[in-house]
């Protein structure tokens, strides 16, 4: 019982976490639906910006994946169209943001999740969410330039 209850505390405490409503979802006009998502399962948007990446911004937020052959294509394309990027907040928001944008490959993510809605392919996806509180504080480090963290 005491097992249940801490995890459940756990569950509860809030946390943040970035996302980026990617250009092919702007230019689908499918913003606000998917902010919607988020809201209707309890998150709270603390700061919301549309934006256009530019080369440099878009290579140090990406760059984790400097080595990997899709990088020069990922580049490319966040950086063709405006993006909106959004703090959300919520309980155990990382996992429970993951859980919800869905797999990387939309024809692999489940049904109900943003990618299968709303995403084409790997790379055309809608949406980026950070996946630990590390890369969260990077990620709002190069998108707020320490005015956020």
């Amino acid at each position: 019982m005491l097992k249940e209850e801490l995890k459940s505390k756990v569950d509860n405490i809030l946390e943040e976490t970035l996302i980026i409503i990617k250009p092919d979802a702007v230019r689908k006009k499918v913003v606000g639906k998917i902010l919607d998502k988020f809201e209707s399962n309890g998150f709270k948007i603390k700061a919301l910006k549309m934006m256009h990446l530019d080369e440099q911004k878009a290579r140090e937020f990406y760059s984790i994946h400097k080595e990997k052959p899709f990088f020069e294509e990922l580049v490319r394309f966040i950086t063709s169209g405006p993006v909106v990027v959004a703090i959300i907040e919520g309980g155990d928001s990382i996992k429970r943001v993951r859980e919800l944008i869905g797999d990387t490959n939309p024809a692999k993510a489940e049904e109900g999740t943003i990618r299968r809605e709303f995403g084409t392919n790997v790379t055309m996806n809608a949406i980026h969410a950070s996946d630990s509180y590390e890369s969260f504080i990077r990620e709002a480090k190069v998108i707020f330039s320490d005015n956020y963290c």
